[in-house]
Formats: C-alpha cells, sequence, structure tokens
C-alpha cells in the first residue's frame, strides 16, 4: 500500500456496539428495526431481517457462502451460525428461535423452526416449519426435522410429534424475543419504557 491509498475501514459498529466486517468487499446488510447488540460479530456476505435480533456474544460468519435470516428471528448468546464453502450456505425463515450457544452450519431453518441450547445443526440439514431439535442434539448432514416433529440425541433422532400447546408456545417465543430486544435497545440509549418488558 502506498501512502496516498486511501485506507478502508475494517469494520463497523452497529447503534447497539455489534460489529459490521467485510468479506472480499461485501459487507453485512441489517433491515430496519433489526439488533445487532454489543460483543456480536457478523462478517461478509450475510442479510439480517427485520425485527431480528442478533444477541451479545453470536458470530455469523458469511465469507465462503451466504447468510440469509428472515424477519423477527433471534440468534441468542454465544451462538455461531457459518457455511459450507461453495455448497451449502445457511437459510434461515422468519420467527426462528436459536438458543443460547447453538451452531448452525450450511442448513436450513424454516418459519418457526426452534433449535435448542447447545444444539448443532450440520450441513444440508433442514429443519421444517414448527420443527424443533432439542437442548444438546446434534443433527447429522442432510437429515429432516419435518414439520412439528421433536428430534433429540447425539445424533438426533426423531423423539415424538409435538403438541399444539407447545407449538404455539414455541412461536410466542420470537415475539417474546423481539419485545425483550426493544427494551434493551431502550436501556442502551439511557432511555425508560413506559410499559417495560417482560
Amino acid at each position: 500500500m502506498t501512502a496516498t491509498s486511501e485506507m478502508k475501514p475494517l469494520f463497523s459498529e452497529t447503534h447497539l456496539g455489534g460489529r459490521l466486517t467485510p468479506f472480499k468487499g461485501v459487507w453485512p446488510t441489517l433491515s430496519e428495526g433489526s439488533f445487532v447488540f454489543h460483543g456480536a460479530q457478523i462478517v461478509g456476505d450475510v442479510h439480517v431481517g427485520e425485527g431480528t435480533s442478533i444477541w451479545h456474544n453470536a458470530v455469523l460468519r458469511g465469507d465462503v457462502n451466504h447468510i440469509r435470516i428472515g424477519k423477527r428471528t433471534n440468534i441468542q448468546d454465544g451462538s455461531v451460525v457459518h457455511v459450507s464453502t461453495h455448497t451449502y450456505p445457511t437459510i434461515i425463515g422468519d420467527d426462528v428461535l436459536v438458543a443460547h450457544m447453538a451452531m448452525l452450519h450450511g442448513c436450513t431453518l424454516r418459519d418457526n423452526a426452534f433449535v435448542g441450547m447447545g444444539a448443532i445443526v450440520m450441513d444440508n440439514a433442514i429443519i421444517e416449519a414448527d420443527g424443533m431439535l432439542a437442548a444438546g442434539a446434534l443433527l447429522t448432514p442432510g437429515k429432516i426435522v419435518r414439520s412439528g416433529e421433536l428430534w433429540a440425541g447425539r445424533p438426533a433422532s426423531f423423539l415424538r410429534m409435538l403438541t399444539s400447546e407447545e407449538i404455539a408456545k414455541n412461536r410466542s417465543m420470537a415475539e417474546h424475543y423481539r419485545r425483550l430486544a426493544l427494551q434493551h435497545e431502550i436501556d442502551a440509549s439511557g432511555g425508560q419504557s413506559e410499559a417495560p418488558y417482560p
């Protein structure tokens, strides 16, 4: 680099202290109303949908493929989202719940899917709408959790069908996290909510 070369920024920060970093000139993109909290790192070709929250110390790395996340989804603290080189991107739908310390790699989570704490979803695996992977489970490559199914274990296998009450509760958690993110945003700005949540 010469003395006259213009320095390009290494990263930028979100209004909540999350870090966005480009890869090969491609920056992450955030929709209006999304939340990327302090400590979260998003790299490369990643799109975050409206109302989606990326929580503290989560890492989303879209360097060797892309990551797409829909609306009102939450990627909770310490989770890792990556991709497979030139083969499988990671695609996450609307209202998806990804609990603390989960790992997603080159997989697909459809609308209202649920990934439990510490669970792993591997290459080309799919969790269909309202499917659930239990905490600590390992969904091996190419496996499919069908709509309304609960899978558990390492490696994960079908356990049972979810009840309608369980599906309703899982669905409600996306809205819970959206509202919780709003409260954290108010606190981060030094403001006070008229109706604190929860």
